[in-house]
C-alpha cells in the first residue's frame, strides 16, 4: 500500500476513551453516539474506537480482574479512576503487542489531567502493575494455555494469569463462558441448551471479535469486479468473498472516506444482514412494503435487486432514523423509493393497494450481533425480551393484512433467539393456515476470516385460495 501521513497533533485516544466511557450509561446511551462528536478531536481515530468498544465489551471481565488484583470492588473506585484504568486493564489484557509502560504510564498522565491527586494516581498505577505482575503471558495459544487462568482474546489466543481468575469450563460452562466474554448468564445458559458447548464458544468470540467492514457494491452504478478495481488504484487494502458479492476492507479507515462513497458507488451491509432480501428474491414489477426500513440498507438493496424499477414503500415508526433511508437513497441514486411518515402508511396503503411483498426486519434483541451492537449485552434481560416478542407478533400480523394473495413476507432479525425467530413464524403459520413457510435460514454469529453476525431470515407466502 501507498504509504500515507499521519497527523500527529491532537488528542491522544487513551483520552479521548477515558471521555466517552466517562459519559457512557450502558442503560441510558449509546457509546458509538457519543464518540462520533469526540472522535475528530484524535489523531488516533481507529485506537479511539478500538479502545471506547473492546472495554465495553468486556467490562465484565476488565472489571473482575480490577476487583482481583486491585484487592478493590469496583463500586468503590471513583468514576474517573475506574475508566482509566479499565482501558488500561483492556490494553494489556486484548492489545498484546502494546507496550505495557506506555499504558501505564499514559493511565497516570489521564488521572493527573483529570485532577486527581498523588495518592489517586498513584492507586491507578499500583493496580495496572499489579495486574501485569500477574499476566505470565499476554498472548499465548489457547491450545497451550491454563483454561481457568486465561481470558480469551481470539480464536487462537489468549492473555494468561498466574493465578485462576476464571470457573473451570467443564465445570460451570455457563459462568465460565459468561465470565470470560462479558455475557449475561441467562443468554449464555440459553445458548448451551439450544446449541451446545462448542457452538457457544464460537458464538461468544464473534460476539466479542472487531467486526470487520464489508461493502456492498451498488449494481445500478458498478460492479464487485470494478470496485475492486477502484480500490486497486486508490491502494486500499481488501478482499473480495468467494461469490463475488461484496468486498471486506481491510484498510484502517472511515467509510466516508474511501473511493466512490460520495459517488454512491457501494453501501456498508454484513454478510448476513444481506440475505433475507436475497431470500424473498424481489421482482422489478412488484410493488414493495419495507415496513421497518431505517437506517435504509435492505431497502435500498431492494432497488438494487430490482434494477430501481419496483414501487418500494419504505417507512418507520422512528421518524429520525426514518431521515436516514432518504439520505441513503439519494446517495446511491435510487429512484424507486417512496419514503412515507409511518402516521401516513394507512392512507397510502389504501392508494397503493395490497402488496407483492413486505421486508419485515423487526425490532430484536441484537444477539446476533454483540459485537456491533456494544451495549446490547448490558440492556437485554429476559423481560425486555418478551416486550420485543410481542412487538414482532403484533408487525407480522399486520404485514399479513397487507399481502396479496401469493404474495410474501420475508420476516428478519439480528437475533439468534429461537424465540424470536422460528417459533414466531411457527406460530403464525398454525394459527394462519392460508400462508406457508417457503424459505428460511439461522446464521450464527462468526469469528472466522470472513468473520460476520448472526441473524434469521424466514419467506412465508399467501396461498392463492385465499381472499
Amino acid at each position: 500500500m501507498r504509504a500515507r501521513e499521519k497527523p500527529t497533533t491532537g488528542t491522544p485516544a487513551r483520552f479521548v476513551a477515558m471521555v466517552v466511557l466517562n459519559q457512557f450509561e450502558p442503560e441510558c446511551n449509546y457509546a458509538s453516539a457519543i464518540l462520533g462528536k469526540l472522535l475528530h478531536k484524535t489523531y488516533q481515530k481507529q485506537r479511539a474506537t478500538d479502545l471506547v468498544f473492546g472495554t465495553v465489551r468486556n467490562r465484565i471481565a476488565i472489571d473482575m480482574v480490577i476487583a482481583k488484583f486491585g484487592d478493590c470492588p469496583v463500586e468503590r473506585i471513583p468514576a474517573k479512576l475506574l475508566n482509566i484504568i479499565r482501558i488500561g486493564e483492556y490494553e494489556l489484557i486484548y492489545s498484546p503487542a502494546t507496550p505495557e509502560y506506555s499504558i501505564v504510564n499514559e493511565a497516570v498522565q489521564n488521572a493527573r489531567a483529570e485532577g486527581a491527586g498523588k495518592k489517586q494516581t498513584g492507586f491507578v498505577n499500583a493496580v495496572l502493575r499489579q495486574t501485569n505482575r500477574h499476566i505470565s503471558n499476554r498472548q499465548i495459544p489457547l491450545s497451550q494455555a491454563n483454561a481457568g487462568r486465561t481470558l480469551p482474546q481470539t480464536p487462537l489466543t489468549g492473555c494468561e494469569f498466574d493465578t485462576d481468575i476464571l470457573p473451570e469450563p467443564q465445570a460451570s460452562p455457563t459462568s465460565y463462558f459468561s465470565k470470560a466474554f462479558s455475557l449475561p448468564k441467562w443468554l449464555v445458559d440459553n445458548w448451551l441448551s439450544e446449541f451446545g458447548a462448542e457452538r457457544t464458544k464460537k458464538i461468544c468470540f464473534a460476539s466479542n471479535r472487531r467486526p470487520s467492514i464489508y461493502l456492498r457494491p451498488n449494481t445500478l452504478k458498478t460492479t464487485a469486479a470494478q470496485l475492486s478495481e477502484k480500490f486497486r488504484r486508490e491502494n486500499i487494502d481488501f478482499e473480495i468473498l468467494a461469490d463475488k458479492t461484496m468486498l471486506k476492507i481491510k484498510s484502517p479507515q472511515a467509510v466516508t472516506q474511501l473511493p466512490g462513497f460520495a459517488e454512491g458507488l457501494f453501501s456498508v451491509q454484513d454478510i448476513t444482514a444481506s440475505q433475507a432480501v436475497k431470500a424473498l428474491k424481489p421482482a422489478s414489477d412488484w410493488t414493495i412494503l419495507d415496513l421497518c426500513a431505517a437506517p435504509g440498507v435492505k431497502t435500498t438493496q431492494l432497488a438494487e435487486l430490482t434494477n430501481d424499477s419496483a414501487k418500494i414503500i419504505a417507512t418507520d415508526i422512528d421518524s429520525d432514523r426514518l431521515e436516514r433511508v432518504k439520505e441513503n437513497t439519494a446517495r446511491l441514486g435510487i429512484n424507486s423509493v417512496r419514503i412515507v411518515a409511518y402516521e401516513n402508511l394507512q392512507k397510502v396503503s389504501a392508494e397503493v393497494g395490497r402488496f407483492d411483498a413486505v421486508l419485515l426486519d423487526v425490532p430484536c434483541s441484537n444477539t446476533g450481533v454483540l459485537a456491533k451492537r456494544i451495549e446490547a449485552r448490558y440492556r437485554i434481560t429476559p423481560k425486555a425480551k418478551q416486550k420485543l416478542i410481542k412487538i414482532q407478533n403484533e408487525l407480522l400480523k399486520a404485514a399479513a393484512t397487507m399481502i396479496k394473495p401469493e404474495g410474501r413476507i420475508a420476516y428478519s432479525t439480528c437475533s439468534i433467539e429461537a424465540t424470536e425467530n422460528s417459533k414466531i413464524i411457527r406460530d403464525f403459520l398454525l394459527e394462519n393456515r392460508n400462508f406457508e413457510l417457503e424459505s428460511e435460514l439461522l446464521s450464527l454469529p462468526s469469528a472466522e476470516e470472513f468473520d460476520h453476525d448472526g441473524g434469521y431470515a424466514a419467506v412465508i407466502r399467501k396461498k392463492t385460495d385465499t381472499k
